[in-house]
């Protein structure tokens, strides 16, 4: 998913008198996970949330012409709104409506599924010379202990506005999962994870070396994994567009943010709360029948 948005940080401490107004895109790259139900919604629901919970008014999903059913989520069936609201059904058919009238949901077509770098370079034409984040709908953050309008996404948001660089969420993995995600290799400042243990589960950002993909444990850097959530200046794009592709024809993100690092550097936001991989069966699981309880509670 990629979303556009006007966004409005918060007022820093630093300057609390200066009104700024950013321009960014959000990235969703559509996968068939994102449509997998979270107790009685698709996961990319709640991924859309927290994109307009965090600002963002404008969002594009990137994906193929099999992902139709996940675009037409997000469209307003005429139809059916019209014969809920006939039968006085009009509270389930505010449900079914759900986005906002100030968010615009656009689609494009990546053609080729040719990696995630090659998803978010086939954003350029709408994002233009925005800046933008992105969000993989397969990874869920938890919104039900976490506010989405500070924490997380948001948080990113405030501190890309602020100092300029470009913003990648990741969380501490257990060893044994650490070969499974790409794997934040810390500033040489800060010699190990120990240096931020009192930062984790709390959003801070630090600077960030590089990434390492999913390494053994004993070549890992740290054990601090990318969530699924970046922030992006509209550098990449070039660093994106010059980027060479593997063996396999992909074209890796990666490869593209060890070049933003190089040049501009790169900071790494902990992340807050708890999160779900839809990839991961046990995961997804345990994501659903938490999801769903919390959602019984709230009818109760």
């Amino acid at each position: 998913m990629i979303g556009l948005l006007e966004y409005e940080p918060h007022y820093s401490r630093c300057y609390p008198r200066r009104r700024l107004w950013y321009a960014y895109a959000a990235i969703v790259k559509i996968c068939a996970k994102g449509a997998v139900a979270l107790g009685n919604r698709p996961a990319i629901h709640y991924v859309v949330e927290e994109a307009i919970a965090a600002g963002i008014k404008h969002i594009v999903l990137v994906g193929h012409a099999q992902k139709s059913a996940i675009e037409n989520y997000f469209d307003i069936n005429a139809e059916l709104d019209n014969q809920l609201r006939h039968k006085g059904k009009d509270e389930l058919a505010d449900s079914l409506n759900w986005l906002p009238e100030d968010v615009t949901v656009s689609m494009i077509r990546q053609g080729k599924a040719l990696g995630l770098g090659h998803a978010v370079l086939a954003a350029r034409p709408i994002i233009g010379e925005h800046d933008f984040a992105v969000l993989l709908p397969d990874v869920v953050l938890d919104p039900f202990t976490t506010d989405m309008s500070a924490d997380n996404l948001a948080f990113m948001l405030d501190a890309f506005a602020t100092d300029g660089h470009s913003q990648i969420l990741v969380d501490q993995v257990a060893d044994e999962d650490v070969h499974k995600y790409g794997i934040a290799q810390l500033d040489k400042k800060l010699s190990n994870t120990n240096d931020i243990d009192e930062e984790i589960n709390t959003n801070a950002s630090f600077k960030v070396a590089g990434f390492v993909e999913k390494p053994n444990l004993a070549d890992a850097p740290s054990n601090l994994a990318v969530v699924g959530r970046y922030v992006f200046s509209n550098h990449i794009f070039d660093y994106l567009a010059n980027t060479k592709a593997s063996v396999g024809g992909e074209i890796q993100l990666t490869d593209a943010i060890d070049a933003l690092i190089s040049e501009y550097g790169v900071h790494v936001t902990t992340m807050r709360g708890d999160s779900y991989d839809a990839g991961d069966m046990r995961s997804y699981m345990q994501a659903f029948i938490y999801f769903a309880e919390q959602q019984l509670a709230d009818d109760e």
